[in-house]
């Protein structure tokens, strides 16, 4: 026998074990899941009790030969993937595929890779846990049935090529519902009142009036009220206060903060703390635990009187709200707490210090703080002013980290202002008269709901109990790939808003200009998203029910701790979901609402429907009922089927419009699947967002077409001959070359001017290409 073979998931995770373990042990990776369902319907067999079959990977032939070779040879196979219900089935289907025998096969879990802990793990072996396995294989076969049942409904009723699934259909309809209560929201227009005090000797008091007024009449009757009065501190009440630390990171809390933060995407933030973990510098990234462990806190306890003196420690134990949450797990932390530099990539080494600054902080005393409430008397009323100070008597754990507030947590303006006038006030005393400098009436809005970002809609996810840490980022990628969500920024508009203000006792009226309704890599509903949701709220409310889909995951929670047998689960899940499936076959499409009625065509009086059509949504004038065809036009990238216009639309037909002639040749402006452009030459050349197809001149067109030709000319630095399909170009970071879709990096020491062909022939033929680097990154 040879040497004791350790299987990870990753090479990353192979290569940093295997320098712990030594020689005595093999460390190789399955690169994650090597069986899977095959991709058809008979790969489950509801008849006997929900029975799966299942397959290798595609690909993974070779990779599985290679591992039984060496598992034969082994003296001992020790399965150590991921400490979750992915990583127990990966095992357990690693143990069937390698046809591994109970005397010599162990299972082995850790937390985080660290010599420690990889050495704990292999004194301390169990068996599969075969209820986590089921619990695993229960989600994945649900997930089956129901995708695999209801996207066949949606390419027949609504359009080819959709899909639906069980954590992916509610994630839409959350994100639908929530567009669709911001296009009925009504902005109400209120005004918040502001005093400045000048108090002499450069200081000044600023304060508010705790009422709000409705409007402008109101605001202007409040203002006279203070022509001429006297204003007094009435009372100062000072109370002492503490803040407290959040608990150290849970997967979606550190979505949520690397986000807002960082601006960093869900997938992204993964990718990264994935890295690190398989690093070893932190622990498992995949946690709804806010817990640490003993040894964890006795770590942070030496860093944090090290760094700051003993009295900023105070030892903390959070409990995990979640009932679901698994407490064996850790929440993320780092490995070595005296670590601060681990990572050469800027945004790893980031997001570490978030992490590094988040597990310290929980463990670090309470912020002390003092806070002031002025009442301020006014002599004709009996409102007040009041205002508010605040002053941090000892930081605690403010010394290291304060959470940002979360961007959707959208309290009212007047709350706003109010935390923006939270400071150190100057010395005050009751009875004080207060000097005006001017006091305004500023004219404010109510806010729509705001949509979600990634990390809110992790977060809305989680309240609800719909889905678990590993489930949230591939399932917010997979409602974006699948075109059924759009993440993208969105420009205000500018809005008039009013200011009264009183000064010298008189009151002025000024009008001012805000921009609102900015918004940064937001999720928008597309069309199509709109369509299906309706559809399966109607057919399978049940499957789309946020209560419903909670519940699923509260029973995978009991398969997974052996309370419920994984296929009485599914068979009480399937005797209500198949019927809906059965029945909704034999609904006609026509009977499926997938289009809006807008009006008629004033010209030929014929109807005119917004509807989806086989490359997207799109606008129709006429039906397939008439001798004449009828006619279509795209919508614009802003534009929605629900709330497009009869008018709007009627203009949509008014393309290809032509704008002029360049070199005897037309110029056209259309607008086509991804927004407006010019055609010129069967080119096509993007038209700027600032630019209206329908009133671009062509002098402007002209001059759009000869920039982006000279753009053009200018990236291509060699072309060949020889291959039409292989350039020499500039890009972003420097010359590349390219070979069809291919790109390679060149040598930093060569003239990309001088590059033969057979020289770049060989640079392609040896190099790795950027795409392919790019591709095995991300799977790391």
């Amino acid at each position: 026998m040879s040497k004791n073979l350790v299987i990870v998931e990753s090479p990353a995770k192979a290569k940093t074990i295997q320098n712990y373990l030594g020689k005595d042990y093999e460390v190789a990776s399955s690169n994650g899941h090597v069986r899977d369902l095959p991709k058809h319907n008979k790969a489950i067999d509801i008849e006997q009790d929900f029975q799966p079959t299942y397959e290798i990977t595609k690909g993974k032939q070779q990779l599985i030969k290679e591992l039984k070779k060496k598992a034969n040879n082994a003296q001992k196979v020790y399965l150590a993937s991921d400490d979750d219900r992915e990583g127990e089935a990966i095992s357990w289907h690693l143990k069937e595929a390698l046809d591994l025998v109970d005397n010599k096969t162990q299972r082995i879990v850790f937390r985080e890779i660290t010599k420690n802990a990889i050495l704990n793990a292999i004194k301390n072996p169990r068996n599969i846990d075969l209820a986590l396995v089921n619990s695993q294989q229960a989600r994945r076969i649900l997930d089956r049935l129901v995708g695999y049942d209801l996207s066949p409904l949606l390419w027949k009723k609504i359009k080819p090529g959709l899909s639906a699934g069980r954590v992916q259909s509610v994630a839409v309809r959350m994100i639908v519902e929530r567009e669709r209560a911001i296009q009925h929201f009504v902005a109400t227009n209120y005004f918040v009142v502001t005093a400045l005090f000048d108090l002499g000797n450069k200081q000044r008091l600023l304060a508010e009036l705790s009422d709000r007024l409705q409007n402008e009449k109101e605001a202007h009757q409040f203002l006279e009220k203070c022509i001429g009065t006297t204003f007094s501190i009435q009372n100062l009440d000072k109370k002492l206060a503490k803040r407290s630390p959040a608990p150290p990171f849970t997967t979606s809390t550190l979505q949520q903060e690397a986000s807002q933060k960082f601006g960093y995407g869900v997938t992204r933030t993964m990718l990264l703390a994935q890295n690190l973990y398989e690093a070893g510098k932190i622990s498992y990234m995949r946690t709804d635990s806010v817990t640490l462990s003993q040894e964890a806190i006795q770590s942070a306890q030496q860093e944090i009187a090290s760094n700051y003196g003993s009295t900023y420690f105070q030892e903390r134990h959070y409990k995990t709200k979640s009932a679901s949450a698994q407490e064996a797990h850790e929440a993320i932390r780092p490995t070595d707490f005296s670590q601060r530099v681990v990572s050469q990539d800027a945004s790893e080494q980031r997001l570490y210090e978030l992490i590094w600054k988040r597990a310290i902080a929980s463990q670090m005393a309470d912020a002390q703080l003092e806070r002031t409430t002025a009442h301020i008397a006014i002599s004709t009323t009996p409102q007040q002013l009041v205002a508010h100070g605040e002053v941090v008597k000892f930081d605690g754990f403010l010394k290291v980290y304060a959470v940002k507030h979360d961007e959707d947590d959208e309290a009212d303006d007047q709350a706003d202002d109010q935390a923006q006038g939270s400071k150190l006030l100057p010395p005050l005393k009751v009875g004080q008269l207060l000097p005006l400098e001017d006091m305004q009436a500023r004219e404010r809005f109510t806010k729509p709901p705001a949509r979600y970002s990634e990390a809110s809609l992790v977060k809305q996810l989680e309240e609800q109990g719909i889905g678990r840490p590993s489930t949230y980022a591939p399932t917010i990628t997979t409602i974006q790939q699948r075109g059924y969500v759009v993440k993208e920024s969105k420009e205000g508009k500018e809005r008039n808003y009013q200011v009264l203000t009183l000064k010298d006792d008189a009151i002025k009226k000024e009008i001012f200009k805000e921009i609102t309704g900015t918004e940064k890599n937001k999720l928008f509903p597309t069309d199509i998203a709109m369509v299906v949701n309706d559809f399966l709220v109607e057919r399978f409310s049940e499957v789309t029910d946020y209560g419903f889909t909670a519940k699923v995951e509260s029973e995978l929670d009991e398969v997974a701790t052996g309370h419920k047998e994984w296929n009485q689960m599914l068979a009480e899940f399937y005797k209500n979901f198949y019927p809906k499936v059965a029945e909704t076959q034999q609904v006609e499409r026509t009977a499926i609402n997938t289009s809006r009625m807008l009006g008629h065509d004033p010209v030929s009086g014929k109807p005119v429907t917004a509807r989806i059509g086989r490359f997207g949504p799109l606008v129709q004038i006429g039906n397939n009922e008439e001798d004449e065809a009828p006619r279509f036009a795209s919508l614009k990238k802003d534009q929605r089927i629900e709330s497009i216009t009869l008018e709007e639309a009627l203009t949509l037909f008014k393309f290809p419009r032509t704008v002029g002639q360049w070199e005897n040749l037309p110029i056209e402006a259309s607008i086509g699947r991804f927004g407006p452009y010019l055609k010129y030459q069967n080119q096509f050349y993007t038209l700027p967002k600032e630019e209206d197809p329908l009133t671009v001149t062509e002098e402007r067109a002209i001059q759009i077409i000869q920039d982006k030709q000279k753009a053009d000319a200018e990236k291509v630095i060699k072309t060949f001959p020889e291959d039409v399909n292989m350039q020499i170009l500039n890009g972003r970071w420097g010359p590349y070359l390219k070979v069809g879709k291919v790109n390679v990096k060149l040598p930093k020491d060569v003239d990309p001017k001088k590059l033969s062909f057979a020289e770049c022939q060989k640079l392609a033929e040896s190099a790795m290409p950027i795409a392919t680097a790019k591709k095995k990154s991300a799977r790391r």
